[in-house]
């Protein structure tokens, strides 16, 4: 038996959201989206039975992105998810898979590849959680209920993704959790009025910046305090970090270049074709993430087990914890440098960590967007391709795949480069200021909320006006 024969028959013993069978009204798709939402949200509330809850959190960098929620049926967030996608994504790019992601059954096996190791990475990593402590369970016999509630928590996020993904909703179930989970922190960081014990701060601050302001203005705190608060809490520093890196994000998703295009059956009908200085968005730095989220998981786990007490010189290059301090923090190795400082107060103290962490996220984003642009199907040729079916063609050459292929390719790889690069520094750097909801989080939201924006505009043209949905391939 072939393997993919052994990954189908496989797969079809899983259950599939089936698409709705006529197209579903704007209303009815937002009223799917706010109810995946609010599964969502509900389980972030519900804590794990059998689970230890410490006051650190070691993974706090990585919850954003992750869309997770520390204690709860969402600890693995679309962790298994994301990095399922990855592997296959580099099996296709790699050549190691042969796949054709324009015909129908491959993307079909694709998708159902693509899903049975979203779940075997939902067990790995609920394994993994457990022996390498993020996960801390109140008895031996409690692991195996908590493994299991997990993989099916992994299995509901993986079908409301799908559900949204088929049809029923707005979006992507990736994106949307991503966004809730950015908005909620940036919320929380702006008016929660709840005190947040951080040690050698006085435990009655309130933790949001506002109704901090109100407390510092009527209790006569220093002038200069509100502006890095120590560097632990939500400060006036962080919030213009925030609101530079939003605009920064905002007038980068508006540059473009536009190739001027014109139709092949009637003179007279011209266009441009726009292709993004973001042209493969944020999809570079959410794998990214995932790479260096599973980097720093081995990397705990392997100390745990293998060199609780750093004396391994080998083992010391993946990564070093202090085993004496809540949540065994980082201090040297790999794992040391895929995160940043947690604080503005360690920026100034760990200069080297934060440059070398900025590093590791611009190349590694850059790596992922030449990938994603040749397994994506964003690559020039496929391009070529879709303008040419369209009776489309570029004005002032000759109307064949390679000549429109040579024009695009000039651009396309230009913007993939710059843009990779440039999305991950920002990431990077956004990350190390502290901005709220995290860098990548601030990052991640406004690039989705213009996304959303633009799948809203698109959904009303296509109910209002049938006939050009159809032309936009609706």
């Amino acid at each position: 038996m072939s393997f993919r024969v052994f990954i189908n028959r496989v797969a079809s013993y899983l259950p599939e959201v089936e698409s709705p069978k006529r197209r579903l009204s704007l209303k009815k798709k937002f009223i799917w989206t706010g109810l995946v939402a609010l599964i969502y949200l509900i389980m972030t509330e519900i804590p794990l039975y059998g689970v230890k809850r410490g006051a650190y959190d070691p993974l706090a960098f990585y919850r954003i992105i992750l869309a997770s929620a520390r204690g709860s049926l969402m600890e693995l967030g679309i962790g298994p998810i994301v990095t399922a996608g990855l592997i296959m994504q580099l099996l296709v790019g790699g050549q190691l898979l042969k796949l054709d992601l324009s015909k129908p059954e491959d993307r079909a096996f694709f998708t159902s590849a693509t899903k049975l190791l979203t779940i075997i990475f939902g067990f790995i990593e609920a394994v993994a959680f457990l022996f390498s402590g993020f996960i801390i369970s109140t008895s031996p016999s409690s692991s195996v209920i908590v493994v299991l509630q997990l993989v099916i928590a992994t299995l509901i996020v993986m079908y409301l993704d799908e559900l949204l993904q088929k049809g029923w909703g707005v979006g992507s179930g990736i994106s949307l959790f991503i966004a809730i989970g950015v908005a909620q922190q940036i919320f929380w960081s702006l008016f929660s009025p709840i005190p947040t014990y951080v040690p050698g701060k006085n435990a009655t601050e309130p933790y949001g910046l506002i109704p901090y302001l109100v407390y510092a203005a009527t209790t006569g705190q220093p002038a200069s305090d509100p502006l890095t608060r120590g560097g632990y809490y939500p400060s006036l520093l962080s919030f213009i970090a925030t609101i530079i890196v939003a605009a920064v994000i905002i007038y980068s998703e508006g540059v473009r270049v536009e190739i001027p295009i014109s139709y092949a059956r009637f003179r007279g009908f011209r266009g441009r074709y726009p292709i993004k200085l973001l042209y493969v968005s944020v999809i570079p730095v959410i794998l990214a993430s995932a790479l260096t989220f599973n980097l720093f998981a081995i990397s705990k786990l392997i100390w745990a087990r293998f060199n609780p007490t750093n004396n391994n010189p080998y083992l010391n290059l993946l990564g070093m914890f202090d085993p004496y301090k809540e949540g065994n923090p980082a201090i040297g190795g790999l794992a040391y440098y895929v995160a940043p400082p947690a604080n503005l107060n360690l920026l100034f103290t760990e200069p080297l960590r934060a440059i070398v962490f900025i590093a590791i996220m611009t190349i590694l984003s850059l790596i992922f967007a030449i990938v994603w642009v040749q397994v994506g199907g964003f690559s020039p040729e496929n391009i070529s391709k879709q303008l040419l079916d369209s009776g489309m063609q570029i004005s002032g050459f000759r109307r064949s795949s390679k000549s429109v292929s040579v024009v695009i390719e000039r651009y396309i790889w230009a913007v993939t480069i710059i843009g990779g690069l440039l999305i991950g520094f920002i990431a990077g750097i956004s990350q190390v200021l502290s901005v709220f909801g995290g860098g990548m989080g601030i990052l991640l939201l406004v690039d989705i909320l213009l996304q959303y924006y633009q799948l809203l505009v698109r959904e009303q043209i296509e109910e209002m006006y049938p006939a050009i949905g159809r032309l936009l391939g609706g």
